[in-house]
């Protein structure tokens, strides 16, 4: 029933996707109290606060939501919606030959950019987390794969996916902003406030030498699809997991700063895993 309902909304235009989306966005904020003042607050670290830059805020996270089923069940319309200015970062990363490390925050769409290289670049295996449960689970591969995108589980068996595809000089995708799980991740600053960072994508670039990009998909205004931003982070990698996180964070924070309104700031990012003592005060 629900890959039926995501196929249904993946025939609305993307101009009604948004605005039910920014509906709905609004209407968890005003429904969740918890959810509205967690968005607050990460909000602020960063230096937007207000209630106006909330609202919308929470606006673009539904947006985000609901252009989903477009991108994964509408890929060709989706793509023919995409521009980049920075396919340069990418070419001279292919050029390199050593494979390309992509880590895509929780920013814009996304779901676009794997799905923007892929069509364009190569091929690409996306690391994600398996739903709890099964019938999603089958909804988000289905959703996910195409044509040259794969997707890993976020298990030993998936990172042994990922190296194999980097030493084949292929691309891999990684959200880096999820919170691991406990003895997978490190504190490290982001904006400004210790946050448990995963230690895999430095591990992944000392160990293949892969090319770490940023990739995001800005959402463009008045529904004219999505702008695709590439950023190289420069090298060397940093020596430790302390530095290697946090050379990640930094990134992330420039590219967030592209865009912040579309950026998740509801994602309980400060919270430590179960069985990881918080940071020092």
């Amino acid at each position: 029933m629900l890959l039926t309902f995501y196929r249904l909304l993946a025939r609305l235009p993307l101009g009604w996707l948004h605005r039910l989306g920014r509906w709905l966005g609004l209407l968890v904020y005003r429904s969740s109290a918890d959810y509205a003042a967690r968005l607050r607050a990460n909000a602020a670290l960063a230096g937007y606060e207000g209630e106006a830059f909330a609202r919308r805020s929470a606006a673009a996270a539904g947006e985000g939501a609901l252009e989903i089923p477009r991108v994964w069940f509408r890929p060709d319309e989706a793509l023919a919606e995409c521009r980049t200015d920075d396919w340069d970062a990418v070419q001279g990363a292919l050029d390199d030959g050593k494979g390309i490390l992509f880590l895509t925050p929780h920013l814009g769409c996304f779901e676009v950019a794997a799905r923007y290289y892929a069509h364009r670049g190569g091929p690409i295996t996306v690391l994600y987390r398996p739903p709890r449960k099964a019938w999603v689970s089958q909804l988000v591969e289905g959703g996910r794969r195409g044509p040259n995108l794969d997707t890993a589980p976020a298990n030993l068996q998936g990172v042994r996916q990922l190296v194999r595809a980097l030493r084949k000089g292929e691309a891999i995708g990684i959200l880096p902003d999820q919170v691991p799980g406990n003895g997978e991740g490190i504190w490290a600053p982001f904006f400004g406030r210790p946050a448990f960072s995963m230690v895999l994508p430095g591990r992944l670039a000392a160990q293949t030498g892969a090319a770490v990009v940023l990739a995001a998909g800005e959402r463009l205004p008045d529904a004219r699809g999505w702008k695709i931003h590439f950023v190289r982070l420069p090298g060397p990698v940093p020596e430790t997991p302390e530095a290697q996180a946090a050379w990640v964070n930094a990134g992330m924070e420039a590219m967030i700063r592209r865009c912040p309104e579309q950026y998740l700031w509801g994602y309980n990012r400060y919270k430590a895993p179960r069985g990881e003592a918080p940071p020092a005060a």
